[in-house]
């Protein structure tokens, strides 16, 4: 049987569709936007570097517009998310506890994230921790004295950080709050105090099939290793359920333009019939689900991006943290972007865009709309941009205006 075949520019508006990233907001942001941006996403990863806002807010303002960013704190505080390994450290719907609870139940699956060796050899400490957490309340890890001669460092953590890194990954200790972005740590029965593992947990596959099935609707169109990385689910061999979902009509396996046999989300299929326009112009967190899988960029988006913070600097061929452009369903550049929080300017040290991309007054409108819209959101009084493409400089004959 001869299967339908799509456009690859298609297939990339339906990926967009599933993560709401196709059309910009129609309203103002309410609180309950942001729980249903992160249920539509599944995950929304966490990572600390600040020279803009921390990725997660970034990843939640591509979608929202303009919107507090207490709100994460709110949800994360209330009990809406959780936190937790997933993709990596990410933040996810409480109702989805369940899918990831075996990995809390074993921890020594997760590789460098849980230390079993530490725990064995600091048993003693580790229950003093619980203990003291129990009696006192929530805890930071900046509320421990680090011993002496202790060196600070990505690596160099101090013992009682490895302690409650330890306990979080074990799923004894839960985030409670965020304070300035400091984890929170609180018992994990104060922090879901409903939760019984012989009553709510999930047997291994269920849990498994349910990350597919969230991987599925959050991908929206995928090749079989996409769907795996999502929640970074190794060594499973996922066919055999995709083949029931189709017959059971939840996937469409079809054709796509340049990349052969891929799969649908079938609440997709009234999509297919009409390409949907995409109309958002946006940049993206380097950490944003459309581009954290690097090879599923490439080869859905013809984009090749890494970043480059890890890099050193002589090395660094874009910049620290450069941000993908999204403009109107394609990756069309990168934005080397920096909020000078003591000046309040917005500066753009970088911004390139791809070979095949073509300058026009839509595009050049567009990401200067972009531009704006984030630095006020951050703040800002003013923009500064330091290097552009010519045919952009030349449209907007400037390179510095107020806000």
């Amino acid at each position: 049987m001869t299967l339908p075949s799509i456009s690859l520019q298609h297939a990339r508006h339906l990926h967009l569709a599933a993560q709401g990233l196709l059309r910009p907001p129609t309203k103002k942001a309410a609180f309950t936007d942001l729980l249903t941006a992160i249920r539509q996403m599944s995950l929304l990863q966490i990572d600390t570097i600040n020279v803009v806002a921390r990725s997660p807010y970034l990843v939640l303002f591509s979608r929202l517009g303009a919107y507090p960013m207490s709100w994460l704190e709110e949800a994360l505080s209330r009990g809406n998310l959780f936190e937790y390994w997933a993709h990596e450290a990410c933040f996810v719907p409480r109702e989805d506890y369940a899918l990831l609870r075996h990995r809390m139940l074993n921890p020594q699956a997760l590789g460098w994230k849980y230390n079993a060796a530490w725990a064995e050899q600091y048993r003693e400490e580790l229950n003093a921790m619980l203990a003291f957490i129990a009696s006192n309340g929530p805890v930071r890890a900046a509320d421990f004295d680090a011993a002496p001669g202790h060196q600070s460092g990505w690596w160099a953590w101090k013992p009682h950080k490895r302690h409650l890194e330890n306990l979080f990954s074990a799923g004894e200790l839960m985030v409670s709050e965020r304070r300035n972005f400091q984890r929170v740590y609180d018992l994990r029965q104060r922090v879901l105090p409903d939760w019984d593992d012989a009553r709510d947990g999930l047997r291994d596959e269920d849990a498994l099939h349910g990350m597919l099935s969230n991987s599925v609707r959050s991908l929206g169109i995928f090749r079989i290793n996409w769907l795996a990385d999502y929640y970074r689910l190794r060594q499973i061999k996922p066919l055999t359920w995709l083949q029931q979902q189709r017959e059971e009509g939840r996937l469409i396996l079809l054709h796509v333009e340049q990349l052969g046999e891929m799969w649908l989300d079938a609440r997709l299929a009234p999509l297919l019939s009409t390409p949907p326009a995409a109309t958002v112009t946006a940049l993206l967190s380097p950490f944003d689900p459309v581009v954290w899988d690097r090879k599923r960029a490439l080869a859905l988006f013809n984009f090749d991006y890494r970043l480059e913070c890890y890099t050193p600097a002589p090395k660094r061929q874009y910049g620290y943290f450069v941000l993908p452009l999204l403009h109107r369903g394609s990756l069309k550049g990168r934005v080397d972007a920096k909020m000078d929080r003591a000046s309040g300017q917005f500066i753009i040290k970088g911004l390139w865009l791809e070979e095949s991309v073509r300058v026009t007054q839509r595009l050049a409108k567009d990401v200067q709309s972009a531009i704006n819209k984030m630095a006020r959101w951050h703040g800002a009084t003013c923009v500064e941009i330091h290097q552009l493409p010519t045919l952009l400089q030349a449209i907007w004959g400037r390179a510095h205006w107020a806000l």
